[in-house]
């Protein structure tokens, strides 16, 4: 049998609201397809238009097999490039970040432009003709900060989701800030169980003390509903009067969602004792307590957006059973370190909770990799969220894998 019926039949034994068959977490013919039909073919958030403002500064990652690089150009604009020279292959850019004045090859010093055009290549003799070898580019999407980049030949829309976060994150100026602190935490774990953990908060209360001293999940917005929550809608109505748009708005695909949530009682902040982190405002609003602005984008990237700063999180698959996750601690441009914001008490929440969060889903692969696993039912109550993930996953899957898409990515 081959792999594409192979992952048909393993979704196809799914019971509805139900977790996954071992296979679709832990098989290498999956990964293989999850890389193929979802990280080959969709938009991928890659990192912050503010993490390079000058020319020549860059930053790398890899979407399952395509090594990338997001350059900003000599023109301002940002682009992406296969990050594999045009000669024999070797990364160009080969740090995770940088600045350059040309991006020049380590092996054999072809030389690029920062928009990839090939300018020099050595004893390549009078009949080598270097415009048929610039980098090749990569589908590059900004939205309020945000780069999004696509390694198919042909990228899917972007607009529909452009047009329903702008107005989400407009209002929290992200251009104006910068990264205080970034960390990268390998968990051994399939991806989709580390989308899965972040889906839900069942498990909040038994393992996130910290986090619990201000976050609290609505379940209401984890059923994709929340109108007919009296508190949900009050907290909508008062942040919309004060400008930020906050009313549930949700993909037709499930593929993106955007919401703003209350925190707990006096909390506004992801801080030990719910206060501020950091002096000033993202945004211009007024209102003191805009609770969090929640969005995540399947399959790469979840968001948290709060009055004094904001956190992205990046998702990224290694392996079958090896997930890479960035989160990116956002403050305004002009705070400083020590004066406007302490960074043990901006980071502390979210540190402790992503290992906590790493050790659940670890524990959970090695106990998915066992032969005696059976998939469980999820809660009606408290697990809609990591339901309509694994919705969103089967569905997308069957329609591509059925379709005429064949397993390659580039043509």
């Amino acid at each position: 049998m081959n792999s594409t019926q192979a992952v048909i039949d393993l979704i196809a034994k799914r019971k509805p609201r139900h977790a996954l068959p071992r296979e679709l977490y832990s098989a290498p013919e999956v990964y293989r397809q999850d890389l193929e039909q979802i990280w080959h073919r969709d938009w991928v958030f890659a990192g912050h238009t503010f993490e390079i403002p000058k020319a020549g500064q860059y930053f790398t990652l890899q979407i399952g097999d395509y090594p990338v690089a997001v350059v900003r150009g000599k023109d301002g604009q940002v682009r992406a490039f296969h990050n594999a020279c045009r000669h024999r292959g070797a990364k160009v850019c080969e740090e995770a970040q940088g600045k350059v004045a040309k991006m020049v090859c380590p092996y054999h010093k072809w030389t690029f432009e920062l928009d990839g055009t090939l300018l020099f290549a050595g004893n390549m003799g009078q009949d080598f003709d270097k415009t048929q070898y610039n980098l090749k580019p990569v589908h590059c999407e900004i939205v309020q900060s945000y780069i999004y980049v696509c390694v198919a030949a042909k990228a899917p829309d972007f607009e529909a989701f452009r047009t329903a976060v702008t107005p989400f994150v407009a209002p929290h100026f992200l251009e104006d800030c910068k990264v205080a602190f970034e960390s990268n935490l390998v968990e051994r774990g399939n991806w989709k169980l580390v989308f899965e953990n972040n889906r839900e908060c069942f498990h909040c209360d038994g393992t996130h003390p910290e986090l619990m001293n201000s976050f609290v999940e609505n379940l209401s917005v984890a059923g994709v509903g929340g109108d007919d929550d009296p508190e949900l809608s009050a907290h909508w109505a008062r942040c919309e009067l004060a400008g930020m748009p906050s009313r549930l708005v949700m993909d037709i695909n499930g593929r993106f969602r955007m919401t703003r949530i209350p925190l707990s009682a006096g909390a506004v902040s992801y801080t030990m004792d719910g206060k501020p982190a950091v002096n000033g405002r993202l945004d211009k609003s007024g209102e003191a307590d805009i609770g969090a602005l929640l969005y995540f984008n399947y399959p790469s990237t979840w968001n948290h957006f709060l009055g004094d700063h904001a956190l992205s999180f990046r998702v990224l698959p290694l392996g079958p059973n090896e997930t890479l996750v960035t989160t990116k601690w956002l403050v305004p441009s002009t705070a400083v370190e020590g004066v406007d914001y302490d960074l043990d008490r901006l980071t502390k929440v979210w540190l402790a909770t992503n290992d906590q969060d790493r050790k659940l889903v670890e524990g959970t692969q090695m106990g998915v990799n066992s032969p005696s696993y059976e998939p469980g039912p999820f809660s009606e109550i408290a697990e809609n969220g990591v339901c309509q993930f694994d919705d969103w996953y089967c569905s997308t899957m069957l329609d591509r894998l059925r379709g005429p898409i064949s397993l390659k990515s580039v043509g």
